[in-house]
């Protein structure tokens, strides 16, 4: 089966260009990387079976092996699955590596305990694809299985061009207007370096598609948080005192879903 009839050749040619590798080695990257395995550890039991769609390189995958759990990657990008294999082939307890995409998993009823639905949310433009992401992650998902669904902000664009001073490029701009009124993002012809076409959720329409598909929400949980807003953040998270503030902070204000645009992505758990 070609890439073609599993994503959009945009989404590809950018993951093609992009480094999703060593997107999480720097920068936010670094943070981020650390703070999703916090979030999906609050709902690990031991030896669980867990799919990964859109598992992307399989750094999420090898860190789930490794604590001994039976993992099955998923992912449409071609590029990924090579990496992902080759980190699978080095440990011990190996992860499987599967050429697929969200809408179709190759997997039978009742399967897993946790499923990982990290991209393909953002990824689908269209309200019917997201919502057969999420029933088809229902149906491999055993009775009282959690699907971790992963979200971006409708805010995020805004955000960082606030903060950067981006929003005054009017290509810029009216991305951020888009994204804000509608939900949908596609980079200008100028930013060839952002994400490629995506939907950005707002919190309660996130929480509405997983309801949708009647599945119960646990909680919806900022990823970042208000606290990247910190203009000495990268420094001050590498502080050891004033980094314990600034988790304390995220600690407390992670479920608080009035903050939860301040945090360019979001996690949602819901329970079959």
């Amino acid at each position: 089966m070609g890439n073609k009839t599993l994503i959009s050749s945009s989404i590809e040619q950018f993951y093609n260009k992009a480094s999703e590798e060593t997107r999480l080695n720097k920068g936010m990257g670094v943070f981020e990387f650390e703070r999703i395995k916090e979030l999906i550890s609050l709902y690990l039991k031991d030896s669980s079976t867990i799919i990964d769609v859109g598992g992307g390189t399989g750094k999420y995958s090898e860190w789930l092996s490794k604590l001994n759990h039976n993992v099955f990657l998923v992912e449409p990008v071609d590029k990924h699955l090579k990496t992902a294999g080759e980190r699978s082939q080095k440990l011990k307890n190996k992860f499987k590596v599967m050429k697929g995409e969200s809408r179709k998993l190759d997997f039978p009823n009742d399967f897993a305990d946790i499923v990982i639905l990290h991209g393909p949310l953002y990824h689908l433009q269209n309200l019917d694809d997201r919502l057969s992401a999420i029933n088809e992650a229902k149906r491999v998902l055993k009775k009282g299985g959690v699907i971790l669904g992963f979200g971006i902000n409708s805010t995020a664009s805004t955000l960082v061009g606030l903060l950067s001073g981006l929003i005054y490029k009017p290509s810029f701009f009216e991305m951020c207007k888009t994204e804000l009124l509608s939900g949908v993002h596609n980079q200008p012809d100028d930013f060839p370096w952002l994400l490629a076409e995506a939907y950005y959720h707002k919190p309660y329409d996130l929480k509405n598609e997983f309801l949708s598909c009647e599945l119960k929400v646990d909680k919806i949980y900022a990823v970042e948080g208000l606290i990247w807003l910190d203009k000495d953040y990268f420094a001050n998270m590498l502080d050891r005192k004033k980094s314990l503030v600034l988790k304390e902070l995220l600690k407390v204000t992670e479920n608080e879903e009035s903050l939860l645009p301040f945090s360019p992505h979001m996690m949602i758990a819901a329970i079959k």
